[in-house]
């Protein structure tokens, strides 16, 4: 099998695998434990935590260690909404954020937060201007994703964080950076951005790790009650093996990016050529947008029987986002893109990494090839 889901999730490194197993066999202190094993797991804790801050040209002190983006998001939404309140209660976000956003944002629609969701263009990117007109003295926070996780649109943050902050200095400007960390170049000071997530197990690290970057000035109320770890903002014993873990998947996948960028960058345009070349496929994916994602749909036949085809051949790819994929609806990003509800319901997503080659990816053409020929005469007839 050949699997290419890498932006649901990547197979570890080994060095991560090794270190993960030597920390959870050697510290199993607690980190709030006074004696000697306790304080040598938060020696351990605080290194990974100066790691994880180095990878991203931060202080440690801006380094929020969670339990991966779906908590990153929440805490970062959530706890400013809670937070900020005072200031207002109105929010500005996109239609094509992945569900641990967006669905935060309906939440808190239920609690009298209003929440604007600001349109894409065809490629699924959005205008910076949008955000210009968006943004008023009551809006407190502005959430946007760096890449988006099904299409690999990338957005212009550069020009996002400048209109965002021209229109209110006080919006806190929150970027989800899962799918772009280790595979385009992060700039935080230039994105203007007060809080980033990402998470481990997306750039070859640790299930169950992650970090949310909080800009120093910037306050979160907490969504835990327990505890003052983490600087009182997310109570819990740490995970030590996990976080020191994800501190050496994001050194090395940082380290890795130049490379990612133009070897699976390479990958990805041959796929797209090939796809833009076989008349029954819509390629939904631009060729500027991120390295290691493209989109496609097969009109007329569902997303899930091309997947299984495809995995007949030894071939895994996936649907919606990994968190949505299950749901038996179009996809809400490409619907959002103006694409029609057959195409949104068609589209699958093949994501790669470094682990992948051209014999890799001759033998995906191949598959794709053989199911789709095998597949035309169904969708013709309307059979799937």
């Amino acid at each position: 099998m050949l699997y290419w889901d890498h932006a649901a999730s990547t197979p570890p490194y080994d060095e991560v695998i090794q270190t993960m197993a030597d920390v959870m066999r050697k510290h199993y202190g607690n980190p709030s434990s006074i004696h000697r094993m306790g304080e040598d797991a938060a020696k351990l804790i605080k290194r990974a935590r100066e790691v994880c801050a180095a990878s991203l040209h931060v202080t440690p002190s801006e380094i929020i260690l969670t339990s991966g983006a779906t908590e990153g998001n929440n805490l970062a939404i959530k706890g400013t909404a809670l937070q900020y309140a005072s200031r207002g209660k109105h929010i500005v976000t996109t239609r094509i954020e992945h569900p641990s956003v967006y669905e935060s944002c309906l939440e808190l629609e239920k609690y009298g937060y209003e929440v604007t969701f600001l349109p894409v263009d065809a490629n699924g990117r959005v205008n910076p201007d949008e955000f210009a007109s968006a943004v008023r003295k009551d809006t407190i926070l502005v959430s946007v994703m760096h890449v988006n996780n099904e299409t690999g649109a990338v957005q212009p943050l550069v020009e996002i964080g400048e209109a965002v902050k021209k229109a209110n200095p006080l919006a806190v400007f929150h970027i989800d950076g899962v799918q772009g960390f280790g595979k385009l170049p992060v700039q935080l000071k230039e994105w203007k951005a007060d809080l980033y997530t990402l998470s481990a197990h997306k750039i070859r690290g640790p299930k169950g790790t992650g970090v949310l970057y909080k800009r120093e000035g910037i306050t979160l109320h907490p969504l835990l009650s327990g505890g003052k770890q983490e600087a009182g903002v997310r109570a819990g014993t740490e995970n030590i093996p996990g976080f020191v873990a994800m501190a050496k998947a994001m050194r090395m996948a940082g380290e890795q990016t130049e490379t990612f960028m133009t070897e699976v960058g390479a990958l990805r345009d041959e796929l797209m050529a090939w796809i833009q070349k076989t008349p029954c496929l819509e390629l939904n994916s631009s060729p500027k947008g991120a390295p290691h994602i493209v989109n496609v749909s097969f009109p007329g036949m569902k997303s899930e029987v091309l997947l299984h085809s495809l995995e007949e051949h030894g071939m895994l790819v996936s649907t919606k986002s990994a968190c949505s994929s299950k749901i038996a609806e179009p996809s809400r990003v490409l619907l959002a893109m103006g694409r029609s509800e057959a195409s949104a319901s068609s589209a699958i997503r093949i994501s790669m990494g470094l682990t992948h080659s051209r014999e890799d990816l001759r033998r995906l053409l191949a598959a794709l090839e053989s199911a789709v020929k095998r597949l035309e005469p169904l969708r013709q007839e309307g059979l799937n």
